[in-house]
């Protein structure tokens, strides 16, 4: 099963096809570009100018390197560091000494006039983001990228252990079936806690732990708890981190079916949208029963978790509509990868 992003290259490059780093190398080099021209002005209309002119120099600089390393970031992946930097400083040097010739005939530019200074300026700038980049990667390591994983995996409310079994315990004389099928419940939702929690795990195996989970608190909530399942559109085949739905179905029946003596309707809709995968969990809500800043913990601790796994490319919202509480995910759609031939050619022989 695939790891998250920066377990698998910790000393390689970082991956250009991902929005995160697209945007940090788009706004790094305008901040680089801005500072050089605010360096060299000798006033706000000599700035003025000197942007424009620098705008219409490096974007298309900018953009076609940019295009060229996302197509070529499959590859560059594969290199150690040091060498990936060097291909990636040999391309953009290239890009710039073709792209620098069409430009300043735009500008009506003698060709030879800056080009040895725009090619210092490529490097040096391709440098210093490189290494910023290396920096951000370092954050991430496999050991502190792990660590924080299990940190905030650990974070389950602890005294939902300890409700199951109360409500377990309720069952044993009354009804022993059911209450043998729900302790496997509970022994498959903290064997999953327990699991590794750098790799992705399939989508259908999440939603089994959800209906797991709701089974159980059906125990202890009994008529109270209503849950509407909308998973027709639910990709199959679709992988995600592990335990970033979970901690939202119990904050909902935590925040919006605990507090209430009424019955309420918990929903949990999940669908594919084109490439993006969506999440939407939503429940009663009241400002008479709030917890004190439950929401923001477990919605935080989830963000943290997403941010770990995809960067830029996923994102967390929380909103209130009316009566209703609504938690939203969109990540990412990745479908599981297939098998290679060979393994699964010696799987059957082995069985």
């Amino acid at each position: 099963m695939a790891s998250i992003n920066q377990n698998a290259l910790s000393n390689g490059l970082p991956d250009f096809r991902n929005l995160g780093v697209i945007a940090r190398v788009l706004i790094g080099v305008h901040v680089l570009a801005c500072g050089a021209m605010l360096a060299a002005a000798s006033g706000w209309d000599d700035l003025l100018d000197r942007l424009m002119l620098a705008a219409g120099f490096i974007e298309p600089i900018l953009l076609a390197s940019l295009l060229l390393l996302v197509v070529l970031s499959p590859m560059l992946n594969r290199l150690h560091f040091v060498a990936g930097a060097g291909v990636v400083l040999v391309l953009v040097l290239a890009v710039t000494a073709l792209a620098y010739d069409g430009v300043a005939r735009v500008f009506g530019i003698p060709v030879g006039a800056g080009l040895v200074q725009a090619l210092l300026l490529a490097t040096l700038a391709t440098l210093l983001l490189l290494g910023y980049l290396r920096l951000a990667i370092k954050a991430y390591s496999p050991a502190l990228a792990e660590a924080r994983l299990q940190a905030l995996q650990a974070r389950i409310r602890p005294h939902f252990l300890f409700n199951s079994l109360n409500a377990v315990l309720s069952l044993i004389r009354r009804d022993p079936v059911r209450a043998e099928r729900a302790l496997e419940d509970l022994a498959d939702l903290f064997r999953t806690l327990m699991a590794d929690a750098r790799q992705f795990v399939h989508l259908a195996d999440e939603i089994a732990l959800l209906e797991r989970y709701a089974s159980l608190e059906q125990l202890r909530l009994g008529e109270r708890l209503r849950i509407v399942w909308e998973l027709d559109a639910a990709p199959s085949d679709a992988i995600l981190p592990p335990l970033v739905l979970q901690p939202l179905l119990e904050n909902a029946i935590y925040h919006g079916v605990e507090p209430s003596t009424e019955p309420a309707e918990v929903v949990v809709r999940i669908a594919q949208h084109g490439n993006r995968l969506r999440v939407l969990i939503e429940n009663p809500f009241s400002e008479r029963h709030v917890h004190h800043a439950g929401n923001r913990m477990a919605i935080e601790n989830i963000r943290e978790r997403l941010m770990l796994f995809f960067d830029a490319e996923a994102r967390l919202s929380a909103r209130i509509e009316g009566q209703r509480y609504i938690a939203e995910i969109e990540m990412p759609y990745r479908p599981a990868p297939k098998p290679r031939r060979g393994a699964a050619a010696g799987a059957r022989q082995e069985a």
